[in-house]
């Protein structure tokens, strides 16, 4: 997930890393394992023009209405002075325009409103619907395909593939060209070598219009690098969602690495800003297209901002702020039912806070936007993660090569259906960035990041360039249940490849059946012995209570997924 960890294993990791990086000179560690969290998204309307943000005034807003109750709510848009731009029946919500500042109280009193969130958006040229439209084209994976993830020349720094037997699995399933699988992300470096062959630019969209800078005139995703301020279908200026999808589907072919499911084809939906933030509509936007386009199953690594927990009537929160956290639960169970029910498995990162969602007590990020808005406000577990804890979501906790949860995963009972190996840098005796997931980066991020040099060369640790006929290919290690969310999203996918029938967009399966297989290939892990794990970072312990048995528990759910086992089982 895009966000940062907090409290003491956060800065412990950051610490080590930033050690281990002084005292390796040219070997630097991971810039940000355990720090990468859920995040948020944005769409745009048909009258809308590029880059343009709304007039001043002319706020706009999500409002979503109860079932049978649109003609109500629409009445009390009107009286409370908003007019509607855009409507989306599917999902029961509209796109209003103006009313003011108190338009959300105004209008979220009616008992018809169960939600109203701001729209943090820039107003993009395409339309939802018109994004929805489109032809399908897909280049071939070219001869290697099939011939094992051996055959890559990293392969051997990827010990998670080994851990889940990808290593093995590849070479006997290694999915199939039917297979959609949607990466709801910051994009998807779709021109890397190790990637192009299994993107679909075609079926590939972007809900998001790069913001420069926020509603106070600071820096958000910077300069636009194209007039629109619309990034192309293949580009990624964050890397986040390029790691993810060669996790799931770097193909075999003499590159680099071999994702968990190296024939399936990978769909970019962006729904996060370039900056990390993953807002409401976007992810509206994302979901609901990756139902209409037969997408098989979505990996979603962030979570929706601006609230880490969205609670419906916390006493912290202004009346405002209460209707925005009851929007985002409302309007993304919605479009999460709306995919399911289209045949899509859902899948999500758990989170990198520590903590155990089952008993939460504080949250001190929310909300993480604008910037410097954050408060410290007392919570329970009526207050949730979205998407990590909403219903019919599989959420997915965070191993380190040792096998152990990882310090930085989120953990609970009721909230962690299976792991998958996350990367850990401090499972191990000081920090080292093997111990972190290695997969694909865009290069240009990397030189704006300061990992390599002006030839090309790496300048730490974390980074490995791989170079074939002249042509270079750069990877990176991170960590995070973003990282862990991925290898689940590949078993999913070498079941549907195996599996599923033929339906919209290839293949089709329910995710009702990829969840209880899902369930049945994986390595049951029990709790550690004492229950109360103790981290040891740095002169400093911090303890994690693991509950449940080895059937099901809180630090690994049903156990750490098995792709060889999803390759090898006959239901």
């Amino acid at each position: 997930m895009r966000r940062v960890a907090t409290g003491l294993t956060a800065l412990a990791v950051a610490a080590a890393l930033t050690a281990c990086s002084a005292a390796a000179g040219d070997r630097a560690t991971p810039e940000e394992p355990a720090q990468d969290g859920p995040t948020s998204s944005t769409q745009a309307t048909q009258s809308a023009q590029p880059g343009a943000t709304s007039p001043a005034g002319q706020n706009q807003n999500l409002v979503f209405y109860a079932d049978g109750k649109q003609g109500q709510a629409l009445a009390a848009v009107k009286r409370a002075g908003g007019t509607v731009v855009e409507e989306d029946g599917k999902l029961g919500y509209v796109l209003t325009q103006g009313g003011g500042d108190g338009f959300a109280e105004s209008v979220g009193a009616d008992p018809a409103v169960v939600g109203v969130s701001p729209d943090r958006r820039v107003i993009g040229a395409t339309s939802s619907l018109a994004a929805r439209a489109g032809g399908r084209g897909f280049p071939d994976a070219g001869s290697m395909a099939g011939k094992g993830l051996a055959q890559e020349p990293l392969a051997h720094l990827q010990w998670d593939m080994k851990m889940i037997g990808a290593d093995r699995a590849n070479a006997k399933a290694p999915g199939n060209k039917k297979v959609l699988v949607g990466v709801i992300d910051t994009g998807v470096d779709g021109k890397h070598p190790d990637i192009a062959p299994n993107f679909d630019r075609e079926l590939s969209r972007n809900f998001v219009t790069d913001k420069p800078k926020d509603e106070r005139g600071e820096t958000l995703d910077g300069p636009c690098e194209v007039p629109s301020c619309k990034d192309p279908v293949d580009e990624d200026d964050d890397g986040h969602g390029t790691h993810v999808a060669s996790t799931i589907a770097s193909p075999i072919n003499g590159i680099g690495i071999a994702g968990v499911a190296p024939d399936v084809r990978i769909v970019s939906i962006r729904a996060g800003q370039d900056s990390g933030f993953f807002f409401l509509k976007p992810s509206l936007d994302a979901l609901t297209y990756a139902a209409d386009i037969g997408v098989d199953v979505v990996n979603m690594s962030y979570y929706v901002d601006p609230w880490l927990f969205n609670c419906a009537a916390n006493p912290a929160d202004t009346k405002k702020e209460q209707l925005e956290q009851r929007a985002v639960v409302v309007g993304m169970q919605r479009a999460l039912d709306y995919a399911r029910g289209k045949g899509v498995t859902l899948i999500s990162a758990l989170g990198n806070g520590s903590t155990d969602l089952g008993h939460p007590t504080a949250d001190k990020q929310s909300p993480g936007y604008p910037r410097g808005d954050e408060k410290t406000r007392k919570i329970d577990n009526s207050c949730i993660n979205v998407p990590a804890e909403s219903k019919g979501v599989i959420s997915i906790s965070a191993v380190g090569p040792s096998g152990r949860k990882a310090v930085y995963s989120d953990y609970g009972l009721e909230q962690t259906d299976l792991a998958a190996p996350g990367g850990d840098a401090l499972d191990g005796k000081g920090a080292e960035a093997s111990r972190s997931i290695l997969a694909a980066a865009p290069e240009h991020v990397l030189k704006a990041g300061g990992r390599i040099d002006a030839s090309g060369k790496p300048k730490g640790a974390d980074v490995v360039r791989d170079c074939h006929k002249g042509v270079c290919s750069y990877y990176q290690y991170l960590d995070g249940t973003s990282m862990a969310a991925p290898h689940a999203t590949g078993v999913a996918a070498i079941l549907i490849s195996r599996f599923g029938k033929p339906g919209p967009g290839g293949l089709s399966m329910d995710p009702a059946a990829v969840e209880d297989l899902l369930y049945r290939t994986a390595t049951p892990v029990a709790c550690p012995t004492p229950r109360a794990y103790v981290y040891k970072v740095y002169g400093e312990n911090e303890t994690h209570q693991c509950e449940g048995d080895q059937a099901r528990n809180g630090f690994y759910g049903h156990g750490v997924v098995n792709a060889w086992k999803a390759a090898t089982i006959e239901p």
